[in-house]
């Protein structure tokens, strides 16, 4: 005789304890559940919402400084350290948690150009208009001990930029020329120089460390390897700065530096600075047009912009290293803190919420190309200054496509494309 006996496991159904969520079983046979796929269309709709809404990036602004923002970089190895430097000179360590200022320094008379850290975090180095490196200790002099850096050295020429070796006691500089120097000697070991006048920005690549890449003032980027005697090459045809192009950022492969990978579009006016995430999926940029963008590194087109009423020209924009902050630095004499994901939220979450934010998050993924949940999640409040920028460089681009669209239409095969009446009045002035 078969006998079938039902075997259940209490652990499946039985609450651990009276505050549990009572556990019911659940069958997943898509024909018992005819209207799930609308059911999770509007809970993606109401996510994305709601998204909208709790978006608000700005964290906390810090105050001191009595000249605009010219740098700021982050401490090697503190998460909650960083330094700015400014136009008159003055250099500041602040404290992000506590929001305050560590310390001021003095550093230079004029612009301070760069700062950078040391690999171990124990110093860091300036550079200003007085044409002088500073290296200076993390640590703060004693009460009633005047600051002094622990090392100075005094160049030929302004410098423009700094940037530190990953793992060697070498550091780089640029501006007449880019300069490899050794911590211990005070003139340069190595340097590199192209025929242009000078250089802008200079910064090591940090996977492969041996590789340098500098911003020349004849619009071109300029590759070098410290293991040889000379520049290896000298690429892009327009005007950079801070390694990148204004209006636009162009993402190359460095093997293939003829044409760019993905040109990244949403400024209206000149690109001052780039940063990337610890990650390496997303950067951040830094206009003249008063905004912030950050980009996925393969999208043509921005995910979140920043701004306020106050803030001016960005002058500088970091990215911190746990990947939840970015660091501006403006005109007015400000830093200001903001959320990577706007939405987010800060301080510890329950198991629960961290279940809810990831099931919105894949319901968004899942329905990100319906109409309506593409024109919620894209939506974003932009100053009517840069609408009207966007809108006539919008006209200015249909009409550069229409012209080439008549020349084409209106020109034989195998001939040369019409010519405007004052199109040959400006090649007969040029002959």
């Amino acid at each position: 005789m078969k006998v079938k006996v039902l075997c259940r496991n209490p652990d499946d159904y039985v609450r651990e304890t009276t505050r549990d969520i009572q556990r019911v079983p659940r069958n997943y046979d898509p024909t018992l559940h005819p209207f799930e796929v609308p059911r999770e269309y509007t809970r993606a709709l109401n996510a994305t919402k709601l998204e909208r809404v709790f978006a608000k990036p700005f964290v906390a602004s810090l105050d001191g400084h009595r000249d605009g923002i010219s740098c700021i970089t982050k401490h090697a190895k503190s998460l909650s350290t960083i330094i700015s430097g400014a136009c008159d000179g003055e250099v500041k360590v602040w404290n992000l948690p506590r929001q305050e200022c560590l310390r001021t320094v003095q550093a230079h008379e004029g612009f301070v150009r760069g700062i950078c850290s040391r690999f171990c975090g124990t110093s860091f180095f300036t550079v200003g208009d007085d044409k002088t490196i500073k290296q200076w200790n993390w640590e703060a002099p004693g009460y009633g001990v005047r600051e002094e850096p622990i090392n100075t050295i005094l160049g030929k020429a302004v410098f423009t930029g700094i940037d530190h070796h990953q793992r060697e006691g070498t550091f780089v500089t640029c501006g007449q020329t880019v300069d490899i120097w050794d911590e211990q000697r005070s003139s340069p070991i190595r340097s590199f120089s192209w025929g242009v006048d000078s250089f802008s920005c200079v910064r090591y690549n940090p996977v492969e460390t041996e590789l340098l890449a500098s911003c020349a003032s004849d619009r071109s980027v300029v590759l070098y390897d410290t293991r040889e005697s000379a520049p290896l090459r000298k690429v892009l045809p327009f005007m950079t700065n801070e390694i990148t192009l204004c209006f636009s950022l162009y993402t190359y492969d460095i093997r293939h530096l003829d044409v760019p990978v993905t040109v990244h579009m949403d400024h209206v006016s000149a690109v001052l600075d780039v940063d990337y995430s610890p990650t390496g999926r997303e950067f951040v940029s830094a206009s003249f047009d008063k905004t912030i963008r950050i980009f996925p590194k393969d999208k043509g087109h921005s995910r979140e912009v920043y701004h306020t009423k106050r803030m001016q020209h960005v002058i500088c924009v970091r990215w911190s290293a746990d990947n939840k902050y970015v660091l501006s630095g403006s005109d007015e004499m400000n830093i200001r803190l903001w959320k990577a994901n706007a939405s987010e939220k800060l301080g510890l979450l329950s198991a629960r919420e961290k279940a809810a934010t990831h099931y919105n998050k894949k319901l968004i993924e899942k329905f990100q190309h319906h109409p309506q949940v593409r024109r919620i999640a894209r939506h974003r409040h932009l100053p009517g200054d840069i609408l009207k920028q966007k809108r006539e460089l919008r006209e200015m681009r249909e009409a550069q496509r229409r012209k080439e669209q008549n020349v084409r239409k209106h020109s034989k095969p195998g001939s040369v494309p019409l010519l405007t009446e004052k199109e040959k009045h400006v090649v007969a002035v040029v002959e």
